[in-house]
Protein backbone atom coordinates (compact mmCIF):
# COMPACT_ATOMS: atom_id res chain seq x y z
CA UNK A 1 0.00 0.00 0.00
CA UNK A 2 1.07 3.32 -0.89
CA UNK A 3 2.15 6.39 1.22
CA UNK A 4 -1.03 8.19 -0.60
CA UNK A 5 -3.67 5.51 -0.14
CA UNK A 6 -2.57 5.94 3.60
CA UNK A 7 -2.91 9.57 3.69
CA UNK A 8 -6.40 9.46 1.47
CA UNK A 9 -9.41 9.73 4.74
CA UNK A 10 -12.13 7.38 4.25
CA UNK A 11 -14.85 7.76 1.44
CA UNK A 12 -17.71 9.55 2.54
CA UNK A 13 -21.02 7.29 2.37
CA UNK A 14 -24.37 8.21 2.80
CA UNK A 15 -27.09 5.60 3.93
CA UNK A 16 -30.03 5.76 5.99
CA UNK A 17 -30.01 5.66 9.72
CA UNK A 18 -29.88 2.25 11.37
CA UNK A 19 -31.90 1.97 14.98
CA UNK A 20 -28.17 0.74 16.44
CA UNK A 21 -26.73 4.11 15.03
CA UNK A 22 -29.17 6.73 16.96
CA UNK A 23 -27.00 6.91 19.50
CA UNK A 24 -24.00 8.75 17.28
CA UNK A 25 -27.05 10.86 15.17
CA UNK A 26 -27.90 12.16 18.65
CA UNK A 27 -24.19 13.13 19.91
CA UNK A 28 -23.63 14.46 16.47
CA UNK A 29 -26.75 16.61 16.97
CA UNK A 30 -25.44 17.95 20.69
CA UNK A 31 -22.12 18.68 18.88
CA UNK A 32 -22.10 19.48 15.53
CA UNK A 33 -23.03 23.81 15.40
CA UNK A 34 -25.28 23.44 12.69
CA UNK A 35 -27.80 20.89 14.35
CA UNK A 36 -31.19 22.25 15.82
CA UNK A 37 -33.49 20.77 17.79
CA UNK A 38 -35.34 19.70 14.72
CA UNK A 39 -32.63 17.42 13.71
CA UNK A 40 -32.78 15.50 17.30
CA UNK A 41 -33.76 11.59 16.47
CA UNK A 42 -36.30 11.50 18.85
CA UNK A 43 -38.76 13.36 16.10
CA UNK A 44 -38.63 10.10 14.32
CA UNK A 45 -40.30 8.21 16.89
CA UNK A 46 -43.03 10.88 17.74
CA UNK A 47 -43.65 11.44 14.11
CA UNK A 48 -43.92 7.51 12.75
CA UNK A 49 -45.79 6.61 16.16
CA UNK A 50 -48.49 9.97 16.37
CA UNK A 51 -48.75 10.48 12.83
CA UNK A 52 -48.46 7.50 11.08
CA UNK A 53 -46.04 9.09 8.28
CA UNK A 54 -42.70 7.19 6.79
CA UNK A 55 -39.50 9.14 7.95
CA UNK A 56 -36.34 8.62 5.28
CA UNK A 57 -33.38 9.55 8.02
CA UNK A 58 -29.71 9.47 6.16
CA UNK A 59 -26.64 10.15 7.71
CA UNK A 60 -23.13 10.94 5.80
CA UNK A 61 -20.36 8.83 7.48
CA UNK A 62 -16.41 8.73 7.21
CA UNK A 63 -15.54 5.76 8.78
CA UNK A 64 -17.47 5.54 11.53
CA UNK A 65 -17.65 9.03 12.44
CA UNK A 66 -20.86 10.77 11.23
CA UNK A 67 -20.04 14.11 8.52
CA UNK A 68 -23.39 14.99 8.17
CA UNK A 69 -27.09 14.58 9.01
CA UNK A 70 -30.47 14.95 7.09
CA UNK A 71 -34.11 13.79 8.60
CA UNK A 72 -37.08 13.66 5.79
CA UNK A 73 -40.17 13.05 6.87
CA UNK A 74 -42.31 12.02 3.58
CA UNK A 75 -45.93 13.27 3.87
CA UNK A 76 -48.53 11.93 1.30
CA UNK A 77 -51.67 14.21 0.87
CA UNK A 78 -54.33 14.36 -2.26
CA UNK A 79 -54.97 18.16 -1.26
CA UNK A 80 -51.55 19.36 -0.45
CA UNK A 81 -49.29 16.92 -2.62
CA UNK A 82 -46.76 14.58 -1.91
CA UNK A 83 -44.00 16.01 -0.17
CA UNK A 84 -40.42 15.31 1.58
CA UNK A 85 -39.51 17.39 4.44
CA UNK A 86 -36.89 18.04 6.55
CA UNK A 87 -38.06 18.17 9.14
CA UNK A 88 -41.81 17.64 9.09
CA UNK A 89 -44.43 18.74 11.59
CA UNK A 90 -41.66 21.23 12.61
CA UNK A 91 -40.13 24.87 11.20
CA UNK A 92 -36.52 23.44 11.01
CA UNK A 93 -34.06 20.82 10.36
CA UNK A 94 -32.94 20.71 7.08
CA UNK A 95 -29.16 19.66 6.28
CA UNK A 96 -26.69 19.69 9.15
CA UNK A 97 -23.02 18.92 7.93
CA UNK A 98 -19.30 19.65 8.55
CA UNK A 99 -18.42 20.77 5.15
CA UNK A 100 -19.90 21.74 1.74
CA UNK A 101 -18.73 18.29 0.14
CA UNK A 102 -21.11 16.46 2.44
CA UNK A 103 -23.99 18.73 2.39
CA UNK A 104 -24.06 18.34 -1.42
CA UNK A 105 -24.20 14.90 -1.32
CA UNK A 106 -27.15 14.74 1.17
CA UNK A 107 -28.80 16.99 -1.00
CA UNK A 108 -28.24 15.09 -3.67
CA UNK A 109 -29.33 11.84 -1.90
CA UNK A 110 -32.21 13.88 -0.83
CA UNK A 111 -33.26 14.70 -4.59
CA UNK A 112 -32.54 10.98 -5.89
CA UNK A 113 -35.07 9.48 -2.78
CA UNK A 114 -37.45 12.34 -3.87
CA UNK A 115 -37.63 10.77 -7.60
CA UNK A 116 -37.28 7.27 -6.46
CA UNK A 117 -40.42 7.93 -4.13
CA UNK A 118 -41.97 10.35 -6.90
CA UNK A 119 -42.63 13.04 -4.70
CA UNK A 120 -43.82 16.57 -5.87
CA UNK A 121 -41.41 18.44 -4.12
CA UNK A 122 -38.25 18.41 -1.33
CA UNK A 123 -38.36 21.17 0.86
CA UNK A 124 -34.85 21.59 3.28
CA UNK A 125 -36.06 23.58 6.38
CA UNK A 126 -32.57 25.57 6.76
CA UNK A 127 -31.55 27.59 9.30
CA UNK A 128 -28.52 28.58 7.10
CA UNK A 129 -27.10 27.26 4.44
CA UNK A 130 -24.07 24.70 5.35
CA UNK A 131 -20.90 26.71 4.90
CA UNK A 132 -19.28 25.82 1.25
CA UNK A 133 -22.43 24.70 -0.07
CA UNK A 134 -25.19 27.05 -2.19
CA UNK A 135 -26.73 24.01 -2.39
CA UNK A 136 -26.88 24.34 -6.67
CA UNK A 137 -30.27 23.33 -8.71
CA UNK A 138 -31.77 23.79 -5.12
CA UNK A 139 -34.84 26.67 -5.44
CA UNK A 140 -35.02 29.42 -2.73
CA UNK A 141 -38.28 30.70 -1.54
CA UNK A 142 -36.65 34.34 -0.23
CA UNK A 143 -38.36 36.36 2.21
CA UNK A 144 -41.48 34.50 3.25
CA UNK A 145 -40.44 32.98 6.14
CA UNK A 146 -37.86 34.47 8.82
CA UNK A 147 -36.75 33.32 12.46
CA UNK A 148 -36.22 35.80 15.37
CA UNK A 149 -33.20 35.44 17.83
CA UNK A 150 -31.42 37.62 19.92
CA UNK A 151 -28.82 37.29 22.84
CA UNK A 152 -30.41 37.68 26.42
CA UNK A 153 -28.31 39.40 29.23
CA UNK A 154 -27.61 38.27 32.39
CA UNK A 155 -29.77 40.15 33.86
CA UNK A 156 -33.68 41.31 34.29
CA UNK A 157 -33.05 44.95 33.92
CA UNK A 158 -30.83 44.56 31.09
CA UNK A 159 -33.43 42.29 29.37
CA UNK A 160 -35.94 44.52 30.23
CA UNK A 161 -34.60 47.18 29.15
CA UNK A 162 -34.13 45.59 25.25
CA UNK A 163 -37.90 45.66 25.12
CA UNK A 164 -39.18 48.54 23.45
CA UNK A 165 -41.00 51.32 25.86
CA UNK A 166 -44.46 50.24 23.95
CA UNK A 167 -44.59 46.71 24.72
CA UNK A 168 -42.36 47.45 27.96
CA UNK A 169 -45.28 49.51 29.38
CA UNK A 170 -47.82 46.61 28.44
CA UNK A 171 -45.98 44.16 29.97
CA UNK A 172 -45.23 46.21 33.36
CA UNK A 173 -49.06 46.40 33.60
CA UNK A 174 -49.36 42.43 33.37
CA UNK A 175 -46.18 42.38 36.30
CA UNK A 176 -48.11 44.57 38.25
CA UNK A 177 -51.22 42.93 38.49
CA UNK A 178 -51.89 40.61 41.33
CA UNK A 179 -54.58 38.29 39.96
CA UNK A 180 -51.86 37.23 37.26
CA UNK A 181 -49.71 33.55 38.23
CA UNK A 182 -46.97 32.02 36.49
CA UNK A 183 -47.64 27.82 36.44
CA UNK A 184 -44.26 25.91 34.86
CA UNK A 185 -45.27 22.37 35.22
CA UNK A 186 -48.76 22.77 33.55
CA UNK A 187 -50.98 19.95 32.00
CA UNK A 188 -50.83 18.61 28.76
CA UNK A 189 -54.42 19.21 28.87
CA UNK A 190 -54.27 23.06 30.08
CA UNK A 191 -51.95 23.25 26.94
CA UNK A 192 -53.99 21.66 24.42
CA UNK A 193 -57.57 23.15 24.90
CA UNK A 194 -55.65 27.07 24.76
CA UNK A 195 -53.86 25.83 21.94
CA UNK A 196 -55.96 24.43 20.43
CA UNK A 197 -58.37 27.49 20.39
CA UNK A 198 -55.90 29.73 19.34
CA UNK A 199 -55.05 27.55 16.33
CA UNK A 200 -59.30 27.77 15.73
CA UNK A 201 -59.61 31.01 15.93
CA UNK A 202 -56.58 31.65 13.12
CA UNK A 203 -58.19 29.02 10.76
CA UNK A 204 -55.50 26.71 11.50
CA UNK A 205 -56.34 23.11 12.02
CA UNK A 206 -54.39 21.23 14.88
CA UNK A 207 -52.64 17.76 15.05
CA UNK A 208 -54.22 15.68 17.87
CA UNK A 209 -53.15 15.76 21.78
CA UNK A 210 -50.92 12.71 21.64
CA UNK A 211 -48.41 14.14 19.58
CA UNK A 212 -47.98 17.20 21.80
CA UNK A 213 -48.11 14.92 24.95
CA UNK A 214 -45.35 12.37 22.72
CA UNK A 215 -43.12 15.54 22.07
CA UNK A 216 -42.83 16.09 26.50
CA UNK A 217 -42.44 12.38 26.65
CA UNK A 218 -39.54 12.29 24.35
CA UNK A 219 -37.48 15.17 25.39
CA UNK A 220 -38.25 14.96 29.19
CA UNK A 221 -36.32 17.36 30.53
CA UNK A 222 -35.96 19.49 27.65
CA UNK A 223 -39.35 20.42 27.48
CA UNK A 224 -41.70 22.94 29.78
CA UNK A 225 -45.08 24.08 29.77
CA UNK A 226 -46.35 26.78 31.10
CA UNK A 227 -49.17 28.95 31.69
CA UNK A 228 -50.35 31.94 32.88
CA UNK A 229 -53.37 31.36 35.48
CA UNK A 230 -56.46 34.31 36.31
CA UNK A 231 -58.49 34.85 38.22
CA UNK A 232 -61.02 32.13 36.82
CA UNK A 233 -57.96 29.53 35.47
CA UNK A 234 -55.03 29.16 33.08
CA UNK A 235 -55.42 31.95 30.20
CA UNK A 236 -52.67 31.25 28.44
CA UNK A 237 -50.08 28.58 27.99
CA UNK A 238 -46.50 27.90 26.40
CA UNK A 239 -44.57 24.76 25.28
CA UNK A 240 -40.96 25.29 25.50
CA UNK A 241 -37.72 23.45 24.18
CA UNK A 242 -34.28 24.22 25.60
CA UNK A 243 -31.68 23.08 24.09
CA UNK A 244 -27.56 24.09 23.82
CA UNK A 245 -27.70 27.31 24.94
CA UNK A 246 -31.25 28.43 23.50
CA UNK A 247 -34.62 28.82 25.40
CA UNK A 248 -37.36 28.50 22.52
CA UNK A 249 -40.77 29.39 23.33
CA UNK A 250 -42.72 27.07 20.33
CA UNK A 251 -46.41 26.30 20.96
CA UNK A 252 -47.92 28.92 22.37
CA UNK A 253 -52.11 29.56 22.32
CA UNK A 254 -54.19 31.41 24.53
CA UNK A 255 -58.02 32.03 25.47
CA UNK A 256 -60.23 35.23 24.95
CA UNK A 257 -59.30 36.56 28.30
CA UNK A 258 -55.62 36.76 27.93
CA UNK A 259 -55.33 40.02 25.10
CA UNK A 260 -56.87 42.61 27.98
CA UNK A 261 -54.30 41.25 30.93
CA UNK A 262 -51.03 41.11 28.63
CA UNK A 263 -50.86 37.39 29.57
CA UNK A 264 -48.82 36.51 26.45
CA UNK A 265 -46.11 39.19 27.11
CA UNK A 266 -46.02 37.83 30.66
CA UNK A 267 -45.94 34.64 29.46
CA UNK A 268 -42.60 35.17 27.38
CA UNK A 269 -41.54 37.58 30.30
CA UNK A 270 -41.02 34.81 32.70
CA UNK A 271 -39.84 32.54 30.49
CA UNK A 272 -37.10 35.16 30.02
CA UNK A 273 -36.18 35.10 33.71
CA UNK A 274 -36.29 31.43 33.47
CA UNK A 275 -34.22 30.59 30.58
CA UNK A 276 -31.50 33.22 32.37
CA UNK A 277 -31.54 30.95 35.85
CA UNK A 278 -30.73 27.74 33.37
CA UNK A 279 -27.91 29.32 31.69
CA UNK A 280 -29.78 30.04 28.38
CA UNK A 281 -28.08 32.92 25.97
CA UNK A 282 -30.00 33.12 23.38
CA UNK A 283 -33.83 33.42 23.40
CA UNK A 284 -34.84 31.92 20.07
CA UNK A 285 -38.97 33.44 19.30
CA UNK A 286 -39.11 30.99 16.11
CA UNK A 287 -40.55 31.08 12.70
CA UNK A 288 -42.86 33.28 11.40
CA UNK A 289 -44.62 34.61 8.22
CA UNK A 290 -44.14 38.03 6.93
CA UNK A 291 -47.75 39.68 6.74
CA UNK A 292 -48.76 37.82 9.96
CA UNK A 293 -49.67 38.99 13.51
CA UNK A 294 -47.11 36.97 15.05
CA UNK A 295 -43.97 38.24 12.56
CA UNK A 296 -45.65 41.83 14.00
CA UNK A 297 -45.91 40.77 17.78
CA UNK A 298 -42.11 39.77 17.88
CA UNK A 299 -41.18 43.01 16.12
CA UNK A 300 -42.84 44.82 18.98
CA UNK A 301 -40.57 43.03 21.13
CA UNK A 302 -37.52 44.51 19.51
CA UNK A 303 -36.39 41.20 17.88
CA UNK A 304 -35.07 41.28 14.24
CA UNK A 305 -36.27 39.41 11.85
CA UNK A 306 -33.62 37.04 9.77
CA UNK A 307 -34.51 35.58 6.77
CA UNK A 308 -34.44 31.98 6.38
CA UNK A 309 -32.56 29.94 3.95
CA UNK A 310 -35.39 27.33 3.20
CA UNK A 311 -34.45 25.39 -0.14
CA UNK A 312 -36.87 23.37 -2.42
CA UNK A 313 -36.48 20.50 -5.23
CA UNK A 314 -39.59 19.92 -7.87
CA UNK A 315 -38.54 16.46 -9.66
CA UNK A 316 -41.67 17.31 -12.09
CA UNK A 317 -40.80 21.22 -12.13
CA UNK A 318 -43.40 23.18 -12.11
CA UNK A 319 -44.05 26.00 -9.10
CA UNK A 320 -42.66 26.33 -5.82
CA UNK A 321 -45.13 25.13 -3.34
CA UNK A 322 -47.74 28.07 -1.50
CA UNK A 323 -48.94 25.74 1.63
CA UNK A 324 -49.47 28.69 4.01
CA UNK A 325 -52.61 30.97 5.42
CA UNK A 326 -51.62 33.84 3.01
CA UNK A 327 -52.06 31.40 -0.18
CA UNK A 328 -55.41 32.80 -1.40
CA UNK A 329 -56.56 29.64 -2.22
CA UNK A 330 -56.76 28.59 0.97
CA UNK A 331 -58.80 31.36 1.89
CA UNK A 332 -62.70 30.29 2.15
CA UNK A 333 -61.50 27.00 4.12
CA UNK A 334 -59.49 29.58 7.13
CA UNK A 335 -62.68 31.11 7.47
CA UNK A 336 -64.77 28.39 7.85
CA UNK A 337 -62.37 26.95 10.27
CA UNK A 338 -62.67 29.90 12.46
CA UNK A 339 -66.50 29.99 13.02
CA UNK A 340 -66.16 25.53 13.90
CA UNK A 341 -67.23 24.56 17.47
CA UNK A 342 -63.59 24.15 19.41
CA UNK A 343 -64.97 20.10 20.02
CA UNK A 344 -65.29 20.00 16.08
CA UNK A 345 -62.08 22.01 15.25
CA UNK A 346 -59.98 19.33 17.07
CA UNK A 347 -61.60 16.56 16.44
CA UNK A 348 -61.22 17.54 12.68
CA UNK A 349 -58.05 19.44 13.22
CA UNK A 350 -55.84 16.10 13.00
CA UNK A 351 -57.01 14.60 9.89
CA UNK A 352 -55.78 17.74 8.30
CA UNK A 353 -52.84 18.85 9.88
CA UNK A 354 -51.26 15.74 9.61
CA UNK A 355 -51.26 15.96 5.63
CA UNK A 356 -49.56 19.65 5.77
CA UNK A 357 -46.67 18.72 7.42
Amino acid sequence: MSPDTLARPPALIVRPLATSEEGAWEDFVQHAAAATFFHRVGWRRIIESTLDHRTHYRGAWRGGDLAGILPLVEVKSRRFGHALLSTGFTVGGGIAALDGETAQRLADEAARLGRTLGVDFIELRQETLPAGCALPGWRAKDGLYCGFARALAPTAEANLKAIPRKKRADLRKAIDNPALRVETAASIDTFFRLYGESLRNLGTPILPKRFYAAVVREFSDDVEISAIVGPRGPVAALMTFFFKNRAMPYYGGAGAAARPLHAYDLLYWRLMERAVARGATLFDFGRSKRGTGAFDYKTYWGFSPLPLAYRYDLPGGGELPEINPLNPKYRAMIAMWRVLPLPVANTLGPLVARQIG
